[in-house]
């Protein structure tokens, strides 16, 4: 699937198209939740992944999110973002739309964590977590560090 968003802005799901150079430099820089991932780690999260979804400008990537799933009860949705330099333009809500709403995985549950972007996840059914949230948090292996699992 491709989808022509206008002004040399498309949408797309082909996972040969995603650029792991691209994702991996904005995810391990600029993002909160995978600051410092290694890009060994970051390509094989792009590989396995359930599906995959880029955004991109003039055919270079500027915007990606990642699915996994078990196929049959839930979806959890990881790595969304948008380059700073091309928000406010209604991408990332393509993005979401896209990977949520028209993909195979349309009518599963979807998960997800975020601590900044609730508004964008509500227009798309997400609510705040409720009492049966559970979670445990990434643990660092005996002496050392475990960086970001996101």
């Amino acid at each position: 699937m491709s989808r022509d968003l206008g002004d040399g802005f498309e949408v797309d799901d082909d996972p040969a198209r995603v650029d792991p150079v691209a994702v991996h430099r904005f995810l391990s820089e600029q993002a909160y939740w995978a600051l410092g991932r290694p890009y060994d780690r970051q390509e094989r999260l792009i590989r396995e992944a359930t599906r995959v979804v880029g955004v991109y400008k003039d055919g270079s990537q500027i915007g990606f999110a990642r699915a996994l799933s078990d196929y049959n009860s839930f979806v959890y949705l990881a790595d969304v973002y948008v380059d700073p330099a091309f928000r406010g333009k209604g991408l990332g809500v393509e993005l979401v739309r896209e990977m949520v709403e028209n993909g195979p995985l349309a009518q599963r549950r979807w998960l997800l964590h975020t601590s900044d972007a609730h508004d964008l996840y509500r227009k798309f059914g997400f609510a705040e977590p409720d009492f049966k949230l559970m979670e445990r948090p990434v643990q660092p292996p005996p002496g050392g560090d475990a960086g970001s699992a996101s």
